[in-house]
C-alpha cells in the first residue's frame, strides 16, 4: 500500500504556485471563497480553487479533443481521403493521449507528485498487473487494432462462433458490434486480434456467395439452369458483372445438387438477398413443373413382399401379439 505521508509532503506543484499567483488578483470575497479549504489531511490540503482548475482543466480537454477533431475531419481526412475506420482510429488515439495529459496535471493541481506516487506503488502495481494480465493483453490489442486498422469502425466481420455483426466502435480495451439482429456485442480487443476473423469489408469490393438448390432427375439441367440464373441476374443488388452463375455439384440420393454463385456488394444484407432470390426461384420451379425432390431411400426385401404381406397378416390376427 502507498504511504500516505508520502503523498502528502510532496511539495506544491508549479501549476498551483501559478494558480496561487493568479488569485491573488481576484477581489477578497471570491479569494476567500475560492480558498476555502474542502478537504485537509496533515499538511495536504483541497480547497474551492483546486477544483475549479480541475474542472477548467477538464472542460479544457474535452474543448481540445472537439477542436483537433473538427480540424482533422474538414481538413485532413478530407484532403487525403482517409476511409471512416481510421479516421475513428486516429481520433480515438488523440482522445487517449489529451485525455492522460489531463489526468497527469490535474494529480498535479491537487498536490500529488507522479514521480513519488510510482515510487510508492511499485510493488502495488506488479501485483495488480498480474492480476489483470487479460486486461493488459486487451489493451495492448486495441493499440494494436488502431495502429494497423485491420478491423476498423463500419466493417463487417464474422467471428470464430459464426456471429456476423458490423463494427461500430473500436475502444483501448474492447469493440463494439452490431449484429443483424440490432443487438450489441462489446467483444474484448484480445479476440479479434488472437482468433480467426473473416472482414467481410476488409478489401472493400465484391464478394461472391452461394446458394445451393436441390432438384430431382426428372427435370432438364439446362431448363433448371436457365431458371436459376435468371432469378439471380434479376436482383437490384447482385452485381452483373462478374455475371451469375450455376453449376452442378453432385449427383445426390434425392436428386441434384445445383450451386447459385453471384458477387454483390451488400455484405450486410446477404442473408435477405438470398431469401428474396429463393422465393423467386421457389415460384419459377412451380411455374415450370419442376420439382424439389424428397429424400429417397430404396428399400430391399430379402424374403420378398409375399412373406411381409403375410408377417403382417398374422400379426393383424392375432391380437396378443
Amino acid at each position: 500500500m502507498i504511504p500516505l505521508h508520502i503523498l502528502l509532503q510532496a511539495n506544491t506543484p508549479a501549476i498551483a504556485k501559478g494558480a496561487e499567483k493568479i488569485s491573488q488578483g481576484l477581489p477578497r470575497e471570491l479569494r476567500q471563497f475560492l480558498e476555502f479549504t474542502l478537504l485537509k489531511v496533515n499538511r495536504y490540503e483541497i480547497n474551492v480553487f483546486d477544483v475549479f482548475l480541475i474542472l477548467a482543466l477538464i472542460s479544457a480537454g474535452r474543448l481540445l479533443v472537439w477542436l483537433i477533431s473538427g480540424v482533422l475531419r474538414r481538413r485532413f481526412f478530407r484532403r487525403n481521403q482517409v476511409d471512416q475506420g481510421r479516421q475513428e482510429a486516429v481520433i480515438q488515439l488523440v482522445k487517449y493521449f489529451i485525455y492522460t495529459i489531463v489526468f497527469v496535471l490535474g494529480l498535479e493541481v491537487a498536490g500529488v507528485q507522479i514521480s513519488i506516487l510510482l515510487a510508492g506503488s511499485a510493488a502495488l502495481l506488479v501485483g495488480v498487473g498480474l492480476g489483470l494480465q487479460q486486461t493488459f493483453n486487451d489493451l495492448v490489442s486495441g493499440l494494436i487494432l488502431l495502429f494497423e486498422g485491420s478491423i476498423n469502425v463500419g466493417d463487417i466481420v464474422e467471428l470464430d462462433n459464426g456471429l456476423v455483426g458490423r463494427v461500430t466502435d473500436v475502444g483501448l480495451r474492447t469493440s463494439k458490434l452490431e449484429t443483424r439482429d440490432a443487438i450489441g456485442i462489446i467483444v474484448p480487443n484480445s479476440k479479434l486480434i488472437n482468433n480467426n476473423i473473416i472482414n467481410w469489408s476488409h478489401n472493400r469490393s465484391l464478394t461472391r456467395f452461394i446458394i445451393e438448390v436441390n432438384v430431382s432427375y426428372r427435370n432438364d439441367p439446362r431448363r433448371v439452369e436457365k431458371i436459376l440464373l435468371s432469378s439471380a441476374q434479376e436482383h437490384k443488388e447482385v452485381a452483373q458483372n462478374p455475371p451469375p452463375t450455376v453449376r452442378i455439384m453432385d449427383f445426390a440420393e434425392s436428386g441434384l445438387q445445383y450451386e447459385v454463385l453471384f458477387w454483390s456488394y451488400s455484405a450486410w444484407r446477404i442473408e435477405y438477398i438470398k431469401s428474396e432470390i429463393r422465393f423467386v426461384i421457389f415460384e419459377r420451379f412451380q411455374e415450370a413443373k419442376i420439382e424439389i425432390p424428397y429424400p429417397q431411400r430404396d428399400i430391399n426385401l430379402h424374403f420378398g413382399w409375399e412373406d411381409l404381406i403375410e408377417k403382417v397378416k398374422g400379426k393383424n390376427d392375432n391380437p396378443n401379439s
